[in-house]
């Protein structure tokens, strides 16, 4: 962004920090974009732009009433967007649904072929995303959709997000696989390891992704990650926005109050 000139606007996006249990730490299903996306060839979670067919599974979400995800969110009327985008994001990349079925069990439990061929006529658009849930007789799980941050892009990138992040732990009797189209791997990993891959230039990260692990890797097992997670918004969580500024002749990122931040939006 020039100076005087108007920001992109930022893209509402949500994203998915999967989480399972490990020997010594919580894993996390990490997915690497392809070159050509917008994040080409970095690593990070599921997730993806909010978009209309989210509004249109309202209907189908349980756990959260749309007035306590607003608050949640902060975001009057509109908050349920972004849990459902969430959970077809994650479903559409990772293959995971966190939804339940009319029993209350997790959907097609055991059953990967039938909740693979699902994913398939999703991503092939034979079926939108509330069509799916009504045939299928599903409830978007809301309640175990953790809201964990929010980051927005930097002012002066051409193309910006407004990205909500939330944490859910693996359901039984699911496996995460990545698409294969937009994302070229998928692996379990734990969030030092990534940390350590990413500081070895061996793991490409970006920014945002860097510091919510580095809240992650706090944590030791999978209950206390999800008791953290399940607290963040009692806490309190503000939108996070970055800048980049110049140092030693390096674009470098930097956070509100860290210094060199810009005082103004103009500057």
């Amino acid at each position: 962004m020039k100076n005087g000139s108007t920001p992109a606007p930022a893209l509402p996006s949500s994203t998915v920090v999967l989480a399972r249990e490990a020997q010594s730490a919580p894993e996390l299903f990490m997915v690497q974009r392809h070159a050509a996306t917008a994040f080409g060839e970095s690593y990070a979670f599921p997730g993806g732009l909010v978009d209309s067919e989210d509004r249109a599974a309202h209907a189908h979400c349980e756990g959260l009433t749309t007035e306590e995800a607003d608050r949640l969110l902060d975001l009057p009327g509109n908050a349920l967007d972004y849990f459902s985008a969430a959970a077809r994001e994650l479903f559409e990349e990772s293959g995971v649904l966190l939804a339940r079925d009319a029993q209350g069990d997790w959907a097609f439990r055991g059953r990967e072929a039938q909740r693979e061929q699902l994913r398939e006529t999703l991503a092939t658009g034979r079926r939108t995303w509330s069509e799916l849930l009504r045939e299928q007789n599903l409830r978007v799980a809301c309640d175990v959709l953790h809201y964990i941050g929010h980051w927005e892009t930097p002012l002066r990138l051409p193309k910006r997000f407004s990205t909500r992040f939330f944490m859910a732990a693996k359901p039984a009797g699911q496996q995460a696989r990545h698409d294969g189209d937009e994302l070229t791997d998928g692996r379990w990993i734990s969030a030092a390891e990534v940390l350590a891959l990413a500081r070895q230039n061996a793991m490409q990260v970006r920014f945002p992704t860097v510091k919510n692990l580095q809240l992650i890797a706090r944590h030791t097992s999978l209950p206390a990650l999800i008791d953290w997670a399940h607290s963040r918004a009692a806490d309190g969580i503000y939108c996070i926005r970055p800048e980049i500024i110049e140092v030693d002749g390096k674009p470098h990122p930097v956070l509100p109050g860290d210094r060199g931040y810009p005082r103004g939006d103009d500057e």
